[in-house]
């Protein structure tokens, strides 16, 4: 009987061995849907993006990842949201230029973005394109800005909200070619379309993949990117650099989340994005709507946003913007 009992009381200590070296929770993420806060509208470029890349990680994961789209306020309420998450993986943050922007632009926000966020993955970079009402007399950038110039104040330029790439990359261009332009935001660039085609507002400088739909529909005239060279998946579409030299406005899509957010969830969030963009037809989608995938580490994605957030602290500066 003495023996029994101390062979159960080893099996029961061994058990307990067992069960400590057992591997945290995380090491079997996801075990149930994943929340991915989006800043902007429902149709939009962020939100196909998103929803293309949603679809190929609940493939890959085995758990459904859920857009949600918090627009608004430059994308600083999704982002406030996922910042204010628990930091366990299952809430993320869809991460683009409005994030780097909105650190120096907006002087009041209730958090620090590079502090409180932790860089999960990069998906893809892409351009804006300057689009026009098909109303608006200009064909070309330089027919753009003598018209502006010869009508200052009287042109307006819509935006997916304030603190946006699609924001930013209007007032840089303001204050490079001295056109006096009035901004009017939107809670997402998909909003605003119906109000540039019918003219009540006559441009925007929107993100490639939505801008690129609406041209290609016939609905806007497309008059320039903003990258500094033509963009390869539009190369008949001028740069707007050619016509005023040193302008440059290229983005970037990602992914991030709130800090304390195990490594481990992050290595596998990495690996199954870098493994998406491997897929030919993720890649044919992306590129479809204007992206250039573009796979990269957690700490490389890190650093591109520090940099981006400085470039545009700078830019902020120049333009002499900001928003309370």
């Amino acid at each position: 009987m003495l023996r029994i009992l101390r062979n159960s009381v080893f099996g029961l200590v061994f058990l307990s061995t067992l069960l400590g070296a057992a591997p945290p929770a995380s090491a079997a993420y996801p075990d149930r849907p994943v929340h991915w806060m989006i800043g902007f509208a429902a149709g939009g470029p962020v939100d196909i993006v998103a929803r293309i890349m949603a679809q190929a990680l609940s493939d890959r994961l085995g758990q459904q990842f859920i857009v949600e789209n918090k627009a608004g306020s430059g994308g600083n309420i999704a982002a406030a949201a996922a910042i204010n998450s628990p930091p366990d993986g299952y809430t993320l943050l869809f991460v683009a230029p409005n994030n780097a922007i909105s650190t120096s632009l907006y002087k009041k926000l209730p958090f620090d973005f590079l502090r409180d966020t932790v860089p999960v993955a990069s998906i893809m970079q892409l351009t804006n394109m300057l689009v026009v009402s098909n109303a608006f007399p200009a064909k070309t950038v330089q027919e753009f800005i003598d018209y502006c110039k010869a009508n200052p104040g009287k042109i307006s330029f819509a935006s997916s909200g304030n603190g946006t790439s699609v924001h930013m990359s209007a007032e840089l261009f303001k204050a490079m070619t001295k056109c006096d332009m009035i901004h009017v935001p939107y809670r997402g660039s998909a909003i605003a379309f119906p109000d540039i085609i019918s003219n009540k507002v006559q441009l925007i400088f929107d993100n490639l993949p939505s801008a690129l739909e609406q041209s290609k529909g016939g609905n806007v005239r497309a008059l320039g990117v903003t990258s500094p060279q033509r963009w390869p998946t539009v190369p008949d579409v001028p740069a707007i650099a050619e016509t005023v030299p040193g302008f440059e406005s290229v983005g970037f899509y990602g992914i991030s989340a709130p800090k304390g957010t195990p490594p481990e969830v992050v290595e596998i969030l990495n690996k199954a994005v870098g493994e998406a963009l491997k897929d030919p037809k993720v890649i044919a989608r992306l590129t479809e709507n204007g992206g250039i995938p573009k796979p990269m580490t957690s700490a490389e994605f890190g650093k591109l946003v520090a940099d981006e957030t400085e470039k545009w602290r700078k830019v902020v500066e120049f333009a002499g913007v900001s928003v309370d």
